[in-house]
C-alpha cells in the first residue's frame, strides 16, 4: 500500500511562471529576429495581458516574470517611445492589482535593429547603450517592480549566436566570443549600478542557465578534470565575475551534461542516459537541480528558480516534472539553501525561438489561430501546490 507524504515550503515562498517578450507579445517587427524568425501575433500578450494575468491568478500564482521589448521602448537610437512605456506601466499595475509580484527582465535575447546594425554585443560601446536604455525603463517603472533581471542566459545566447550560429546574428566566430562575453559582464555590472543609483533598495540579478555537469567515467581522473573544466566555463565563470553585483541569483535549469572523453573527434561529448526526455529530446533529470543549488549555497544569496520547464505537447510528463523538481528544491531548502521562489517555464505555449511554434512549454495551451486558451491538467496540479505551498505525493 502506498503512503502519502507532504513537503511544506517556507512562508512567503513565491510561486509563478515566466514568459519573454518576443515569444508571446506579438507585433514586434523592428528587431534582429523579426526578418528571419517572425513570431507574428504570437500569443498577442501585449494586448491581451489582462486575460493572461487573470489565468495566472486563477492558478494561484503570486509572482510573474516577463521581459521588456527594447525594440518597442527605443525603436531608434536616442528616441524613446512613451506609448510603449505607458503600456508596460499598465501591465505592471494589472499584475499588482491581482496580488502578483512583477519580476521584469530588461533584455531577453532580442535587439532593436539599430543596435544590431551597430554590431550588437560585439560593439565595445554596447554596455553604454544598454545603460541608457536601463536607466530610462527603471526611472519609469521601478515603483511597480519587485525584481529586476538585467539579462537572460548570457552564456547560452553567446553559444547559440556566435558559436553555433543558430540565433541572430548567426555567426560561427570563436574570435568574437571573448568580446561578447566581456560585454555581457560589463553590461550587467553597469546596469546593476544604474538601477541602484535610481533605487538603492532595488533587488537586481540576472537569469543564468546552469546545467548539472558530471563525468561519464566517474572512475577516470582525467574525465573528472575535463568535466570540472567544462563546468567552470559553462556555469561558474560568469557567476564568479558578477557575484558582487547580484542581490539574488536567478537560475534557469533545463540540462544535465554528462561529459565523456572520446578517442575520436569530437573528443568531448555530452552523453546522457536519456531515460526520460522532453519533446525536444532534452533529458529530464530533476536531481540535477539539487546539486546546482547546493553548489550555489556558498554565495550566500537568495535564489529564485527563474525558469524550469519542458516541451510536452500532450502534457504527459509536466505534472511529474514539476513535482520531482520541487522535491529536490525542497531537499536543498531543508539543507539550508535559501531558495525563495519557483517560476515555471512557461505560463503559455509560445514562439520557441529557432524551433518556431511547435514545441509546447505552456501550463496553458494556445490555439494561435483563434487566440484561445486551455488550461492544462498539469497547470491545475501545479496550482494546487501553489495554493498552500504544499507538495503532496505518494511514496
Amino acid at each position: 500500500m502506498s503512503k502519502s507524504k507532504q513537503l511544506k515550503f517556507p512562508k512567503n515562498f513565491l510561486w509563478g511562471s515566466a514568459v519573454s517578450s518576443y515569444q508571446v507579445s506579438g507585433g514586434i517587427e523592428n528587431c534582429d529576429w523579426s526578418e528571419k524568425f517572425p513570431a507574428g501575433k504570437a500569443c498577442d500578450y501585449y494586448n491581451q495581458y489582462e486575460k493572461y494575468f487573470e489565468i495566472a491568478k486563477e492558478l494561484n500564482q503570486n509572482v510573474h516574470r516577463f521581459s521588456l521589448s527594447w525594440s518597442r521602448i527605443q525603436p531608434e537610437e536616442g528616441k524613446f517611445n512613451r506609448k510603449a512605456i505607458l503600456r508596460y506601466r499598465k501591465m505592471l499595475l494589472a499584475l499588482r492589482k491581482r496580488g502578483i509580484k512583477p519580476m521584469v527582465t530588461i533584455w531577453h535575447w532580442t535587439l532593436p535593429l539599430w543596435m544590431s546594425e551597430k554590431g550588437g554585443w560585439e560593439n565595445s560601446k554596447f554596455p553604454d547603450y544598454f545603460e541608457e536604455y536601463t536607466r530610462f525603463v527603471v526611472e519609469e517603472l521601478d515603483d511597480l517592480v519587485d525584481f529586476w533581471i538585467t539579462t537572460n542566459e548570457p552564456m547560452i545566447y553567446t553559444s547559440l549566436a556566435y558559436i553555433m550560429g543558430t540565433f541572430p546574428p548567426q555567426k560561427n566566430n570563436l574570435l568574437a566570443v571573448p568580446k561578447v562575453f566581456y560585454n555581457f559582464v560589463k553590461t550587467h555590472k553597469k546596469a546593476y549600478k544604474a538601477i541602484h543609483d535610481i533605487n538603492k533598495n532595488a533587488k537586481v540579478g540576472l537569469a543564468q542557465n546552469l546545467s548539472f555537469v558530471d563525468a561519464y567515467y566517474k572512475s577516470s581522473v582525467l574525465n573528472k578534470i575535463v568535466a570540472s573544466a567544462f563546468n567552470f566555463f559553462r556555469n561558474k565563470l560568469f557567476l564568479e565575475l558578477t557575484k558582487n553585483y547580484q542581490d539574488f541569483l536567478g537560475i534557469n535549469y533545463y540540462f544535465h551534461d554528462r561529459i565523456k572523453i572520446a578517442s575520436k573527434f569530437p573528443f568531448l561529448k555530452i552523453e546522457n542516459e536519456n531515460k526520460k526526455v522532453s519533446d525536444l529530446g532534452w533529458e529530464i533529470y530533476p536531481e540535477g537541480i539539487y546539486y546546482i543549488l547546493k553548489d550555489l549555497q556558498k554565495y550566500n544569496l537568495p535564489i529564485y528558480i527563474t525558469e524550469n520547464g519542458l516541451a510536452d505537447t500532450e502534457d504527459k510528463n509536466r505534472a511529474e516534472f514539476i513535482k520531482e523538481h520541487l522535491k529536490y528544491i525542497h531537499k536543498a531548502i531543508a539543507e539550508g539553501v535559501d531558495v525563495k521562489g519557483y517560476l515555471h517555464w512557461s505560463l503559455l505555449d509560445n514562439f520557441e525561438w529557432a524551433d518556431g511554434f511547435e514545441p509546447r512549454f505552456g501550463l496553458v495551451e494556445m490555439d494561435y489561430e483563434k487566440m484561445e486558451t486551455k488550461i492544462r491538467g498539469s497547470a491545475r496540479e501545479y496550482a494546487g501546490i501553489c495554493k498552500n505551498s504544499l507538495l503532496a505525493f505518494c511514496i
